[in-house]
């Protein structure tokens, strides 16, 4: 447990570590980096960017032509990004705005979406057992909470235009303060919602067991390659050039370092601490004896999971974006930061005090200037990609894979006709006007939720403007 500390100064424990990717690594340590590109190559499929994106689709298709040439390409190592530091929800959240998805195609293609999305979610889980991958895999559902008026009314009223969306009665029911405190008790909640549809991972063993699945198939993952260009079938690093009859970008918020991508997808900075393991008294009083994802209804928004050794993780927005779409390598998360987490902890779950930080990281996910998700394959070029997942990547990735598989082996399936294939985005306004933006939404959206918790009975106009500016 952790001693007193000084006022403006994070709560934190004596193996205290901030950064270091995340803390999803520390059980395993950080792995020994495989070898980089000896040199230029020419392969049937190259993949740029070590994480699930590229896992999933070289693994998709090995199993459907194993002779296939396929090389992955990591400035790392596999998972160094989003894959390796995200919250752990295996959720059926869906990639962007799903009303975005009909207006382009129809209700129907966004159905059939959002349906991939609940199947996607128990497809990892075959794969993982079928694979032999451990990966404290346990689905016990989400909850969403609100603990004031105006969340409880954003809840309610959102729960419509999710039915027409796909969700079920079974997919998605409503809970009251008494049947949510069955399952877990969050201090000032009134209502929730609960799915299913969603499980908690230990996100660096899944894409570690991953990346060596595929290397078991053949695979070749070239580590510490930077690629530093992307051009008609060719992947340009230091260490040679990769020729492809495919060249796919899976770089997630790392896309904006890429060069003529900057603008692309917005690198959204997220922030997460983990506890250091709760005494069963605190548990006792939270009454959290499964393994669900929780996410409150703020508009600043936090996701929590609770470990398999006992601890809280939770996450949220802390300095949501960098100047020119710069990125943090190291994941260090500053101390403002820390401290903002860490009330969210203590006000949701009271018995945390005194509870020390174990450990902090920050990492980078990919934001669409629409907030929805594409996948995209230009026969002519030989280039495609996947991503902009705005937060909801760990089950995507999956969905992308197979759908990237099957635009490469060039089949006409249900997954190449789902909405977000071949979807135009706009790219992000120039600077200064992003960092302008992006940073006074979010000052928007913390006022937002000091005047909701003071009590206002429906979202606050701030919020209500700033989702308008912000295309969310």
């Amino acid at each position: 447990m952790s001693t007193t500390t000084p006022s403006g100064t994070p709560a934190t424990s004596p193996t205290f570590v901030n950064g270091a990717v995340s803390f999803w690594f520390r059980e395993g340590g950080i792995p020994a980096r495989r070898p980089a590109l000896p040199g230029d190559l020419d392969v049937d499929v190259a993949l740029v960017g070590g994480g699930y994106t590229a896992l999933w689709t070289a693994y998709y298709l090995k199993q459907a032509q194993p002779d296939l040439r396929i090389a992955v390409l990591e400035k790392e190592f596999a998972g160094f990004g989003a894959s390796g530091r995200n919250g752990g929800w295996l959720s059926a959240e869906p990639p962007g705005q799903m009303r975005r998805y009909a207006k382009s195609h129809g209700r129907e293609p966004a159905v059939a979406l959002q349906r991939e999305m609940f199947s996607s979610v128990d497809e990892v889980i075959r794969v993982a057992a079928e694979e032999g991958i451990e990966a404290d895999i346990q689905k016990d559902g989400l909850l969403h909470v609100a603990t004031n008026a105006a969340q409880e009314r954003r809840l309610r009223e959102g729960l419509p235009p999710l039915r027409a969306e796909g969700w079920g009665e079974d997919d998605l029911v409503e809970l009251d303060a008494d049947q949510l405190a069955e399952r877990v008790r969050v201090a000032g909640a009134r209502y929730a919602q609960w799915s299913p549809h969603c499980a908690r991972i230990q996100p660096a063993k899944l894409v570690r067991g991953l990346a060596d699945v595929v290397e078991r198939m053949g695979v070749a993952i070239y580590e510490g390659t930077e690629v530093t260009e992307i051009r008609p079938r060719e992947a340009v690093t230091p260490h040679g050039t990769v020729k492809a009859t495919y060249v796919i970008r899976a770089l997630e918020g790392f896309t904006a370092g890429l060069r003529g991508h900057r603008r692309v997808w917005l690198p959204m900075n997220s922030s997460m601490i983990v506890t250091e393991p709760l005494p069963a008294s605190a548990w006792d009083e939270i009454g959290w004896r499964g393994a669900e994802l929780i996410g409150d209804e703020a508009n600043s928004y936090c996701y929590i999971q609770r470990t398999t050794d006992g601890r809280i993780a939770i996450g949220g927005r802390g300095i949501p974006y960098m100047f020119g779409s710069h990125v943090d390598q190291r994941g260090e998360t500053r101390a403002a930061t820390q401290l903002q987490l860490q009330a969210i902890l203590r006000q949701h779950f009271p018995a945390t005090e005194g509870v020390g930080i174990d450990h902090t990281w920050s990492g980078v996910l990919g934001v669409p200037r629409d907030w929805c998700a594409t996948v995209h394959l230009d026969e002519r070029t030989g280039l495609g990609w996947a991503g902009g997942y705005v937060g909801h990547g760990v089950t995507t990735t999956n969905l992308a894979g197979r759908t990237l598989r099957d635009l490469i082996l060039r089949q006409k399936t249900d997954l190449t006709r789902l909405p977000w294939v071949d979807r135009k985005v706009r790219g992000w306004e120039p600077e200064p006007l992003r960092w302008l933006g992006v940073r006074s939404l979010y000052v928007a959206y913390r006022a937002a939720d000091r005047h909701e918790n003071s009590g206002l009975e429906r979202t606050s106009v701030i919020a209500r403007v700033a989702n308008v500016i912000s295309g969310r």
